[in-house]
Formats: structure tokens, C-alpha cells, sequence
């Protein structure tokens, strides 16, 4: 679970505009208290998959080895938090 904040911040967004997906439906939250909470995995719906492809030829290191996908591993170690 995420609050309006954390959820700007993981997406990359302003807390508004997080609020506005919310209120127009886009995002689905709920409200504890006086805060939205937002379920992880809907922002990821919302947002997307923010991995950019890499050009071609950059997908190996110059001895042949595949390239390790940095944003990948460190999105996938965000998500245990």
C-alpha cells in the first residue's frame, strides 16, 4: 500500500497528479482516514512499465556477455518494499 506521496514519488509524478487520476477514476484508491491508499500494483497498471529498450548493439558488453538490465533489477527490488 501506498500513500499519495510515495506513490508520486515511485511514478515520478506530482502528489496532484496522482490525486487527479484518482479522482477521475483512473487510479484506484482507497481512503484510510484522511488518506488515499493505493495498491502497487494499480499505479503499475497506471503508470506502465517504465523500461526503456536499450538501441541495438547495446544489448551486449563488447566480449559478448548480455548487458544486465539495471532498471529492471532495480525496479524489481523496489517492489519488496
Amino acid at each position: 500500500m501506498l500513500t499519495v506521496p510515495e506513490a508520486a514519488s515511485r511514478s515520478g509524478r506530482n502528489p496532484e497528479t496522482i490525486r487527479r487520476w484518482i479522482r477521475s477514476g483512473r487510479l484506484r484508491a482507497r481512503k484510510v482516514g484522511t488518506q488515499h491508499v493505493i495498491e502497487e500494483a494499480d499505479l503499475d497498471a497506471v503508470v506502465g512499465d517504465p523500461t526503456v529498450a536499450l538501441p541495438e548493439g547495446w544489448d551486449h558488453l563488447d566480449d559478448g556477455t548480455p548487458r544486465p538490465d539495471w532498471a529492471r533489477l532495480v525496479s524489481d527490488s523496489r517492489r519488496g518494499h
